[in-house]
């Protein structure tokens, strides 16, 4: 991106570091800013320990309406500094997300998905005076109703093991070797995420050379994930203890090879390919019989890509239909060639035909 710097942190308030971005600069905003936990009274275990809470002044506003007004000031921002193909991502708690979620609807952002991120190990509920407050919500937004954005449905599913991503998402919390600690010990950042959710978030929405901007860098997770699976970063962080950390912890990522980054493409996304391409190329010459499953139904390849069958002709997909007394029908998974004794499916040859596309 020309006369640009990307995968750097800026130092400074996150509404000041946009406006010295210019429009469209993001393929995606993931935002996690202050939750506004409004927290009392400091926290106790049952043998008396204190809690380490986020009680950071960073997370501390004088009102709801301080808070709302910093809201708006920073998504008027987001909106700005985002492509119109682009999509804004935020996580926050019952503390917030409902304010944030209305006001981002006040300032015409199009809510795609409100994702429920289910804390596997979440902290207990010590008073024991309300339910355990086991997860966070993600709110996936785009600029408007009709634009175009990213989403690899299909790298979703191949991550779920061929399910359906659901807009629920079991994962858990930043702990272990993950989570950074300072020289003293204690948690180097308050509320650091997991880089999982990252991970999925990034895959999800973007593609490899996508610009994804973080105004609230924090300790840099979403930088550190960017980096990893070949995105660039731009990262906005007032605090320059957690500028220094984030810096520190992004250049000590590997970057994964070129060929590993690339995900799973959406079928919506490939190139049409028509069945007769397959002919005219010499793939399945006319005269070819092709099968259904288990040879229980068959028809022949015309020179113009239609098929003929017994008492009709047409496309692959009428006289898949028709055959099997069906009103609809994907013939390129239907049909079937064969080959030294095995049956093919003829969407063997589309794949080929859109990898010298390619």
């Amino acid at each position: 991106m020309a006369g640009i710097e990307l995968d750097r942190v800026i130092e400074g308030d996150c509404v000041q570091g946009m406006r010295a971005l210019p429009d469209g600069i993001a393929d995606l905003v993931f935002a996690d800013p202050p939750y506004n936990l409004q927290l009392r009274n400091e926290l106790r275990r049952p043998d008396q320990s204190k809690v380490d809470a986020v009680d950071d002044a960073w997370d501390q506003f004088g009102s709801f309406g301080d808070y709302d007004r910093f809201t708006r000031e920073w998504l008027t921002e987001a909106r700005r500094v985002l492509k119109d193909t682009g999509a804004l991502w935020v996580i926050g708690s019952y503390h917030n997300i409902f304010r944030v979620g209305a006001i981002l609807q006040d300032l015409g952002f199009w809510i795609l998905n409100d994702v429920v991120w289910r804390k596997t190990n979440p902290m207990p509920n010590f008073r024991g005076r309300r339910f355990t407050n086991a997860h966070e919500t993600l709110i996936w937004a785009t600029k408007n109703p009709k634009q175009q954005y990213t989403f690899n449905y299909e790298a979703m599913k191949a991550l779920n093991d061929e399910l359906q991503m659901r807009s629920d998402w079991t994962l858990p919390i930043c702990a272990g070797h993950e989570r950074l600690k300072g020289a003293d010990g204690t948690k180097a950042h308050s509320t650091q995420k997991p880089e999982a959710l990252l991970h999925r978030v990034i895959v999800a929405s973007t593609k490899p050379g996508d610009v994804v901007l973080d105004p609230f860098f924090g300790s840099g997770t979403t930088g550190a994930v960017a980096r990893r699976l070949g995105r660039r970063f731009i990262g906005l962080e007032r605090d320059p203890g957690y500028a220094k950390i984030a810096r520190a912890r992004i250049a000590a990522v590997t970057p994964a090879p070129d060929d590993a980054i690339e995900v799973t493409r959406s079928k919506r996304a490939e190139p049409r390919i028509p069945f007769g391409w397959v002919v005219e190329r010499g793939l399945l010459p006319p005269g070819t019989v092709l099968h259904g499953s288990q040879k229980r139904h068959r028809a022949k390849v015309r020179a113009d890509g239609t098929l003929v069958c017994a008492d009709a002709t047409g496309s692959i997909h009428q006289i898949g239909a028709h055959v099997q007394g069906l009103d609809a029908c994907n013939g390129w998974t239907f049909w079937q060639y064969e080959d030294k004794g095995s049956l093919i499916p003829i969407d063997v040859l589309r794949q080929r035909l859109r990898a010298d596309l390619a």
